[in-house]
């Protein structure tokens, strides 16, 4: 139990330095100041800082996908993709933006496999979440075109967040992609 306590420190901690000062400006030292423990005590529970934040994102993830695919009660399939995709989409930025900061991700040779590992397991949790939430429809071809429409969606919005120079960039691109690119994308996803 203890253990627990002392992990669930740990991670509060560094998700209000990383909210605060970014991924790359907080230190491990500043972590376990924050936590109250020694710095060899993170390293017990968390192999790296990059650790910590993996954990942190995977559990805003998890939450925030079954939140959305609870909250959804779209009346048919075509909507009810749009919209998580979309959402889904603006989890991903709200991640990049709050956690680890654009700069960082830009300029970082580590961070960009880092995003990329955890866009790929946010895939499979997506992928799952989804075959799962409809019910509908199931086996491996539905997978696979389920598959297919994050794996487009995914790669077009980290190309623009990537490329864009400020917010209000960000929110011309998401909106042409909702409207000129996503329903495309989700009728080849759906159809047989």
């Amino acid at each position: 139990m203890e253990a627990d306590k002392i992990k669930e420190s740990i991670k509060r901690a560094a998700q209000d330095l990383f909210r605060k000062f970014g991924y790359h400006k907080t230190s491990v030292n500043e972590i376990a100041k924050r936590a109250k423990i020694a710095k060899a005590t993170i390293y017990k529970y968390f192999n790296s800082k990059e650790d910590v934040l993996h954990v942190l994102l995977m559990d805003y993830i998890q939450v925030s996908v079954d939140e959305l695919i609870a909250n959804s009660n779209e009346l048919d399939e075509e909507s009810h993709l749009s919209n998580l995709i979309m959402k889904t989409c603006r989890l991903s930025y709200t991640v990049c933006n709050e956690f680890i900061g654009w700069d960082f991700i830009r300029e970082s040779t580590n961070s960009q496999e880092f995003l990329k590992n955890l866009s790929n397991e946010l895939e499979e949790l997506l992928v799952h979440s989804f075959t799962q939430g409809v019910g509908a429809q199931s086996g491996q071809n539905y997978q696979q075109r389920i598959r297919f429409l994050i794996k487009c969606s995914k790669n077009i919005v980290f190309s623009f967040a990537f490329t864009s120079v400020s917010d209000s960039d960000v929110r011309k691109n998401f909106v042409s992609f909702q409207k000129e690119i996503l329903p495309y994308l989700v009728k080849a996803a759906i159809q047989v």
